[in-house]
């Protein structure tokens, strides 16, 4: 296990509440190094359960290499109170992603949560941008393939004998 605090930046967000999802995650040596850097787009999903998926990655990354002293940096005061135990988690929704993290957090020695201003927390934000720019670039693929398809499916049942007739043809 790695002795020495290290410091995980998390932000999470949507675009449309629920929308286009992503987390961002920077990991910070105690001294302020950047360590690593995470992001994920995770699908439509709502602000609040961004903000858990990237609580769980970073302390998922956080356990896998070997530390046990983590504070975490929020911008999400929901997150970190709860997390705290001063609010509960009502929402079904999170819950889940509640008790996951609890786990996480239970590998660890300490693990300290602070709220933070979002101006102390850029990095994170321009993560889970960077997530959530992702996330809609793959809906927005969908989407052509969707329309390519309708298309296609659209031209097949004009060019079809079982529709009864054959498109560009007229009768005189």
């Amino acid at each position: 296990m790695t002795s020495s605090r290290v410091v995980a930046y998390i932000d999470g967000g949507a675009r449309g509440n629920p929308g286009p999802a992503g987390y961002g995650v920077r990991i910070e040596t105690a001294t302020g190094d950047l360590e690593h850097e995470l992001h994920a787009p995770i699908g439509v999903a709502t602000n609040n359960v961004a903000e858990y998926r990237g609580l769980i990655a970073a302390l998922s990354y956080l356990a896998e290499h070997g530390y046990n002293d983590a504070l975490i940096r929020s911008d999400s005061q929901l997150l970190v109170r709860q997390m705290q135990g001063r609010y509960r988690v009502r929402h079904p929704g999170l819950q889940p992603l509640y008790r996951q993290a609890k786990a996480l957090e239970a590998q660890f020695e300490q693990v300290t949560f602070e709220h933070v201003r979002r101006t102390e927390n850029t990095e994170a934000d321009r993560l889970s941008n960077v997530a959530m720019d992702a996330q809609e670039a793959r809906e927005g693929e969908g989407s052509k393939e969707s329309d390519v398809s309708s298309q296609e499916s659209e031209e097949d049942r004009k060019a079809s004998p079982s529709s009864g007739r054959v498109s560009g043809s007229t009768s005189t």
